[in-house]
């Protein structure tokens, strides 16, 4: 039924731009120059839908059109790289306010002196992973440190995972409750008053993989459970996506190991302003507008590569 839901939302879409079209070509046909104006907007804003729409007939994996789970891990470079981590937050955050998503941050570890260690969000809406999967990867920033007395220029690292968020009665990945080592525990950092008060941070650990998440957002010990599950879910899909990927390339007769450094994109600052993605080779020169969440170029380019 849901399957059936989602293809007559994508057919009344295109229905409803179909007949857009029509109708704006016939008040085309006016000899009223008073409607060239208004005429001309609507031109516009029809051939961004079309866009939108042509790009979202290149998401065609399984969980493309389903939610995401994001994930930010702060890499070499410390101070630094943790607050280059807090700035993708920000983009990402902002990104996501921009398309009409919402988000919930799941779990999340402070820095010492500043930014954030880790952080794991939900963003929840249409096509949110099959636009997002295309930031995984190494995200490298170039900047004078705002941590260096001398402001000499620094080099930060920061891991980006994308995971989709993979439904508990999917059959693709199947978790036994007997392979789930589950702790309770005290949520850490700042927040609330209840913080630190009542166990009601998770930690899962899954035996046969070793993957151990965790998540202490919420002050409900049932709901944090239910969101280090998806986290799980997501990470197992992922080691099933990767196997499969390696063994293609195995049977192509190449693979390559994807290295911690080598990084999808990389961020300049200083001396000059430049975000350049190294699989596409597309680039932009106002690096404020792509930390503002502007990153929707980058994306499109990935998917049409």
């Amino acid at each position: 039924m849901k399957r059936i839901s989602d293809l007559k939302e994508e057919i009344n879409l295109w229905e409803d731009l179909n007949n857009s079209i029509l109708t704006y070509l016939d008040l085309s046909r006016s000899d009223d120059e008073s409607m060239r104006a208004d005429l001309e907007t609507e031109a516009e804003n029809l051939s961004k839908q079309i866009e939108r729409l042509e790009l979202s007939t290149l998401l065609s994996g399984p969980y493309d059109k389903g939610n995401a789970l994001l994930y930010i891990n702060s890499g070499a470079g410390g101070t630094d790289a943790q607050d280059w981590g807090e700035m993708l937050l920000r983009m990402y955050l902002r990104w996501a306010e921009k398309n009409g998503y919402s988000t919930e941050i799941l779990d999340r570890s402070d820095g010492e002196e500043a930014g954030i260690k880790s952080v794991t969000i939900l963003i929840d809406g249409k096509y949110a992973y099959g636009y997002l999967k295309s930031e995984k990867g190494v995200h490298r920033l170039v900047r004078q440190s705002p941590f260096d007395a001398a402001h000499r220029r620094h080099t930060s690292f920061v891991q980006v995972e994308i995971l989709p968020e993979v439904a508990a009665e999917d059959p693709v990945v199947e978790i036994d409750p007997d392979d789930l080592v589950i702790d309770i525990y005290k949520s850490s950092g700042a927040g609330g008053q209840n913080v630190q008060k009542n166990a009601t941070a998770i930690r899962i650990t899954h035996k046969p993989t070793g993957i151990v998440v965790t998540c202490q957002n919420e002050r409900s010990q049932v709901q944090n459970r239910e969101n280090a599950l998806k986290v799980l879910r997501g990470r197992l899909y992922d080691i099933k996506i990767r196997e499969q990927e390696a063994h293609l390339s195995q049977l192509r007769g190449a693979y390559q190991k994807a290295e911690w450094g080598s990084q999808i994109r990389s961020y300049v600052l200083h001396p000059y302003q430049l975000v350049k993605d190294h699989r596409t080779e597309f680039e932009k020169g106002n690096s404020q507008a792509v930390l503002n969440g502007e990153i929707d170029e980058f994306i499109e380019a990935f998917l049409k590569m």
